[in-house]
Parts: C-alpha cells; structure tokens; sequence
C-alpha cells in the first residue's frame, strides 16, 4: 500500500477552507476552480514551511499564502474589476452599512480578519483554527472590537 503525500493530506484537511475562501473571491472572467489552483500552486511553493508547522499555526499560514496567492491572480485578470470584500447593502441602509465597513477597514489587520472571517459565517472554532488563537481569544476580540467601534460609533 502506498503512503500518503503529506502535501496531499494538507490540501484534503484544508479543502473546505480554500473554497470557501476562492468561491468569496470569484469575480468575471475568473472561476473557483481556477482560484482553487492558483492557491493550491501557492501552497505547494510554500510547503516545505508548511508542512513542519503545528496544526493551529499551519491553518494560520494555509490562510495567509492561499488568500494573498487568489488576490495576486484577481490582479492579474484583463477584465480587473478592483476586489471589494463586501456586497453592495440596499440603497436604505448603504449609510449605515458604509459607515460599519469604514470602521471595520481602520481596524488593525489581525482584528480585521477576525471580524471579516465572523461575518462570513465562519465559526469561532474555525477563525481560531485559521488565524491561530484560541477559541476563547476569538470570542474576548470579537467582544472587544464590537465594542470599540460601539464607542466609536455614539
């Protein structure tokens, strides 16, 4: 029987993340499929720094290399529309909203991805997992940062 690659067994155990992450990311003129191999190439040009790491540490840097690998491919697309994170909110609330994006654009950027990947529907333990906090440290930053810019905000 032959033994499995551990390169392999990365991109099985991170699957669910990298297209999620490529299908959030999938404008005109581009694919998730597409997206999905831009990043796996990445990985596998970074794996022998990944492969060594701790589990929490290698989701952290699974992250980072496939997200900033989907941005750098969008760029490089003819059709280059500039990559805006966030949907278009209806036309009563788009002050509002706006104003909330705003906010959450001046947070610093590990306070800004725990909020983003919150807002994507990724649970505490996943954000964790991804950015390599605890479950708990997720949920203190949450708490925090929601009421910073509540402060901020009256």
């Amino acid at each position: 029987m032959r033994k499995k690659d551990p390169f392999d067994s990365l991109l099985h155990r991170y699957r669910g993340l990298l297209f999620e992450l490529c299908r959030r990311y999938t404008r005109r003129g581009t694919t998730t499929e597409d997206l999905l191999q831009e990043a796996s190439l990445a990985l596998w040009r970074a794996r022998e720094r990944l492969l060594p790491l701790r589990p929490v540490e290698q989701a952290a840097m699974v992250w980072k290399v496939a997200r900033n690998a989907v941005i750098d491919s969008l760029r490089r697309t003819p059709d280059h529309e500039p990559l805006q994170e966030w949907e278009e909110p209806p036309q009563d609330d788009r002050t509002l909203v706006q104003h909330l994006h705003e906010r959450i654009a001046l947070l610093p950027e590990p306070d800004r991805s725990v909020v983003r990947m919150q807002l994507e529907g990724y649970s505490y333990e996943e954000i964790a997992e991804a950015l390599g906090m605890t479950v708990t440290n997720v949920s203190v930053k949450l708490v925090r940062i929601k009421d910073k810019i509540r402060k901020e905000w009256t």
